[in-house]
């Protein structure tokens, strides 16, 4: 059995719920979320896109106030 990819699939998962077209085929999508750790994978997906804006915009922030932040004198 193959590696399960490390982050969330979100067009996966929809395709195979649009495929779950009864309670056996619906239980085996659950499980095999429950297996993948779905969840878990979202979630940190979910936080390293959250760091990453974080760092962008403390990036551009502190790019702009550099400039500002230096006054010439006379």
């Amino acid at each position: 059995m193959s590696e399960p990819e490390t982050t969330y699939d979100f067009y996966r998962y929809r395709q195979l719920l649009s495929e779950a077209v009864d309670e056996t085929s619906r239980l085996r999508l659950i499980e095999l979320l429950i297996r993948e750790k779905a969840r878990d994978r979202l979630e940190a997906q979910r936080m390293s896109d959250r760091v990453a804006m974080t760092a962008e915009t403390v990036a551009k922030v502190l790019g702009t106030s550099g400039r500002r932040g230096h006054v010439e004198r006379d």
